[in-house]
């Protein structure tokens, strides 16, 4: 008897008033109830939850159909996340919850349930203050599973797998976590091997391995059966990838005996107009999105993510620095600091040490009393802690470029942590000695030292502490801070210091893509300083860093364009205003600020067939070739040379009135998965098919077929249109919508309108 498992995530309702008011509607999980809740200017912790009054308590109930309750079986109710401080009833009696709302947890419901129906009610409580300093939502927001088991059963969260490389054979150890017989089997790439083992160990040798890494991401299949009177009565597959990673002092990091370097992306859990509630399938979209500019890693800041992700990660080759929280004592955890930490940690660690991922762990981000004895404590604390469930990966914590004088300040009692932590105040030290010393005392502990946009000293920081080697945990996207102070703004990119240390592991931008929350003011709703808009359209210095990180030849031209309106992103995390059009009505011979990003030898630049001289890309201290050119309509080409030949080019021509709307695509394919979601993008373009950059029309998307509408997103965080609609304004001359489908066959029309355009319609094939 193998183990059923059945996602159950249709059938629920939900309700802000209280249960007995009866008030509830039919939601689709994964929900999230404050993505549709009203924008208001004035809300508590506005700025930091992209100002939808996510404020109250909501219920959600569930009347789960049993056919038989099997005697010598077991049932859990497993939850990926409920944000937050959740409580669960099963038929009226009280089964567990969770107060951090991003832990998974896992609950034992077989003395609660009977055959036939059983109600399922679960509390969420959003009322706490203060909530996160990002966008957090609200509800029941990850898979929720109903597991059947054996009563003797394996244990996924006892299981570890370790690898090891020895020549061309990959040694998997397995740890199963039990004294019972376990057979195992690892299949793939050709190859099927066997072991077993009475002791709670088995290794298997797997003969020619294909190892795992970001460029080649070979995944073997591990079958784990548990015997039981000579019967299979339990049986649990994995995924696993055979890697090493080395750590070596001044050299660097090497990934199955090749140096590497992260070329990473901080990123935050939300997917703009689905708030938190995210399926796999969008994230799997933007993953990709990301590897497509040469992006090798991922930080899951600064919270766990959801299990799928790491899934995919594993399937694409994106490295994961994965950390379970934020602040320790301060902030949103400090309510669940003392009661909590040893769990919420344990969990991380537990459900994803599997994943080869994974290549680091982090302990915290940007904590109060930073480099103080107090944190010290908390840090050794942490690190021991984890140790106990996985030593076979480096820890880490992400350090703040500010660190201050001891003092006397309860952190419980102030309202915005991050503003304390960063603020400059009496107690800053501003000597680079004396800062310097305190990062030592935080070296000692960890086994990289991890700095948060602090460029500016890693020369210091690795004369003082050469032993360890330094992680960018979170960099700018263009401008780095000065000897003397955090920040600065000159042409010195951050990305320039990974590449000429060798110290120096690697650089994570923040952030990745646009999120909700942290906003820097109204009207923006989240964080617009990314390499992509939450509809995941790529930004300008998107190809900057495509020309940093990825060997396929490119070339990509843009211009300077202040008439584009404030996205109210923080200045230092700012960018130059750069667009890729050729539209300005308002000039004529007026001359430019350009920029062309290329990973060729050499470029050429034409206006309108006449050259524009230009020097190499490594002329340039950034490799980014910047210069001027006069505005005269019509079009711009740029063509990249390797060798002497042609390997890239890019043209922008200048657009005419926008005539009609097209998809990205006419027709697609899908399989009947109910509860599919994708993201759509239409875009307006002029009689030739130019794109129309600086259109905005209102556009109308309307379904026919086994789908239905989602939502509706442009990427402008300024606009306080709602997601939930059919309807939405173009930004930069596109407009996304999210379909979910139904479940069956059929054929899918999508058309989007406007006035004065040609309608748009894109076909989908469900088989």
């Amino acid at each position: 008897m193998s183990r059923l498992v059945m996602k159950i995530m249709d059938g629920w309702e939900f309700t802000l008033n209280k249960p007995e008011d009866m008030n509830f509607k039919p939601v689709n999980l994964p929900h999230d109830w404050a993505i549709t809740a009203p924008i208001k200017k004035d809300m508590k912790q506005g700025m930091a939850q992209g100002f939808r009054d996510r404020w109250g308590i909501g219920w959600y109930r569930k009347n789960l159909v049993l056919d038989e309750v099997k005697s010598d079986h077991v049932y859990h109710l497993e939850f990926d996340g409920i944000f937050e401080n959740s409580t669960v009833w099963v038929n009226g009696k009280e089964a567990g919850g969770r107060k951090y709302g991003y832990s998974s947890f896992n609950l034992d419901i077989t003395d609660f349930i009977h055959k036939g129906d059983n109600l399922i009610l679960v509390k969420v409580d959003n009322t706490a203050f203060p909530a996160d300093r990002w966008y957090s939502g609200a509800g029941i927001y990850r898979n929720v599973k109903l597991v059947e088991l054996y009563k003797s059963h394996l244990r996924p969260d006892e299981i570890q797998v370790k690898t090891s490389i020895k020549e061309d054979i990959g040694i998997v150890t397995i740890y199963t976590g039990t004294n019972s017989l376990v057979q195992a089997s690892i299949s793939g790439h050709g190859i099927h091997v066997r072991g077993e083992t009475e002791d709670g160990v088995i290794t298997i040798e797997i003969p020619k391995v294909k190892l795992w890494s970001p460029n080649e991401p070979n995944l073997y299949r591990l079958e784990l059966s548990l015997i039981d009177d000579g019967r299979v009565v339990d049986t649990y597959g994995m995924n696993v990838g055979v890697r090493e990673i080395k750590l070596v002092a001044g050299e660097g990091m090497y990934l199955n005996g090749t140096k590497i370097k992260i070329k990473g992306l901080c990123i935050h859990q939300d997917a703009g107009s689905l708030g938190i509630a995210v399926p796999a399938e969008i994230w799997r979209e933007r993953l990709i999105k990301f590897k497509e500019i040469g992006c090798n890693a991922i930080r899951t800041a600064h919270h766990i993510f959801a299990p799928e992700i790491l899934d995919i990660c594993d399937e694409l080759g994106l490295l994961v620095y994965e950390e379970p929280f934020d602040k320790w004592t301060g902030g949103s955890y400090g309510r669940y600091f003392k009661t909590e930490w040893q769990k919420d940690l344990e969990i991380m660690v537990k459900r994803d040490r599997n994943h080869p991922c994974i290549f680091i762990w982090g302990v915290g981000n940007e904590v109060e009393n930073q480099g103080q004895e107090s944190m010290i404590k908390i840090l050794k604390m942490f690190k021991e802690h984890l140790l106990k469930f996985d030593d076979t990966r480096p820890v880490t914590y992400a350090m703040n470029p500010h660190f201050k004088y001891e003092s006397n300040i309860d952190v419980r009692k102030i309202k915005d942590i991050q503003k304390y932590v960063d603020e400059v105040s009496d107690t800053e030290i501003y000597d680079l000695d004396e800062r310097i010393e305190r990062i030592r005392r935080i070296a000692e502990i960890v086994d990289v030292i991890s700095c948060n946009y602090q460029e500016q000293w890693y020369t210091a920081i690795h004369k003082a502490i050469p032993e360890k080697l330094i992680l960018g945990t979170e960099t700018y996207q263009y401008f780095r801070g000065h000897t003397d102070q955090m920040q600065n703004f000159t042409d010195e990119n951050p990305w320039m210091d990974v590449e000429k240390n060798d110290y120096v592991i690697g650089g994570m931008l923040w952030t990745g893509i646009d999120y909700l929350g942290e906003s820097m003011g109204y009207p923006a709703k989240g964080w617009s300083g990314s390499l992509f808009w939450t509809n995941n359209e790529r930004k300008p210095m998107s190809y900057l860093y495509e020309s940093y990180w990825s060997d396929k030849p490119m070339v990509y031209f843009a211009v300077m364009d202040y008439s584009l309106q404030d996205e109210v992103v923080k200045e230092h995390w700012d960018t130059p205003r750069y667009a890729s059009h050729w539209n300005f009505p308002q000039f004529y011979k007026t001359v430019l600020p350009y920029m062309i990003a290329s990973n060729c030898e050499e470029v050429t630049l034409e206006l309108n067939g006449k050259r524009l001289y230009v020097k190499k890309p490594s002329e340039y201290p950034n490799r980014m070739i910047t210069g001027f050119i006069p505005y005269l309509p019509g079009t711009v080409t740029v063509k990249g040379y390797i060798g002497g030949e042609e390997v890239a080019s890019y043209i922008l021509k200048t657009a005419g009135p926008a005539i009609k709307l097209e998809f990205d695509e006419e027709t697609i394919q899908l399989h009947a998965v109910k509860g599919y979601m994708m993201l759509l993008t239409v875009r307006a373009k002029d009689q030739d098919g130019v794109p129309v950059f600086r259109e905005s029309a209102k556009v109308t998307f309307n379904i026919q077929g086994p789908a239905e509408i989602v939502s509706v997103d442009n990427g402008d965080l300024t606009s306080s249109e709602p997601y939930n609609n059919n309807f939405m304004h173009m930004y930069h001359g596109q407009v996304s919508t999210i379909i979910r489908l139904t479940g069956d066959r059929g054929r899918i029309v999508l058309t989007a309108s406007a006035d004065g355009m040609f309608m748009g319609q894109m076909a989908i094939n469900v088989v």
